[in-house]
């Protein structure tokens, strides 16, 4: 899964010289938490977020009028208070590259760039979608979390115990375990009962943490 799959195409932009009431205003009338911000020939030049925004308002108080102070915020751009040093990511990255850099730069979102024209955002919420597929998070079906031996061969041995019930594995994730030896495996099934697929499975796991019908 690359990222040019998930992204939300034709982002809504903004110019550096928009007001920040303006554009705070048209942020949530969009219900977004965030603008690339454009130049005239569509280079992105930065990124704003709802919080520069609000930090831009002007503090309460203060000596002067309501009039003096909408005056004042309405004088401030997006220029004046976006991020100029964007972190972007490439339209063909891998999406678990999109997920690490939001991670590590404790970012909600990510400007897609192609030869360093903007393409498309990328945000938390599109990777808590892909999450929830990859899961089959809208699926029903028989959900097993099983701490497995860290070798060769494990995660065949029991997608082969599904099938030869003649189950069908709708999801399968696996994550790391409790040290290097081990990982912790979970799958969601369909058309398998659950006392013969635990049968099957007992042998080639460590420990059953948990099974229920979702």
């Amino acid at each position: 899964m690359l990222v040019y799959e998930r992204m939300s195409r034709h982002p809504i932009t903004v110019k550096p010289n928009a007001a920040v009431d303006a554009t705070l205003k048209r942020m949530r009338d969009e219900k977004v938490r965030r603008f690339p911000v454009v130049d005239d020939d569509g280079n992105l030049v930065g990124i704003v977020s709802e919080k520069d925004l609000l930090y831009a308002a002007p503090s309460p108080a203060t000596s002067l009028s309501i009039y003096e102070l909408h005056y004042l915020y309405s004088r401030i751009t997006v220029q004046q208070v976006m991020t100029r040093d964007v972190i972007t990511v490439e339209e063909d990255a891998p999406l678990e590259e999109a997920a690490r850099i939001m991670v590590d730069n404790k970012i909600g979102g990510l400007p897609v760039v192609r030869s360093g024209k903007l393409v498309g955002i990328i945000t938390e919420t599109d990777i808590f979608k892909t999450f929830m597929e990859m899961m089959g998070a809208r699926d029903q079906g028989l959900r097993l979390t099983l701490l497995c031996p860290n070798q060769r061969g494990e995660l065949a041995a029991l997608t082969s115990a599904v099938a030869e019930l003649g189950g069908n594995v709708i999801s399968l994730g696996t994550f790391w375990g409790e040290d290097a030896t081990n990982a912790i495996i979970t799958m969601k099934v369909a058309d398998v009962d659950k006392g013969p697929l635990m049968e099957r499975v007992q042998p080639h796991v460590l420990e059953v943490i948990d099974v229920r019908q979702v």
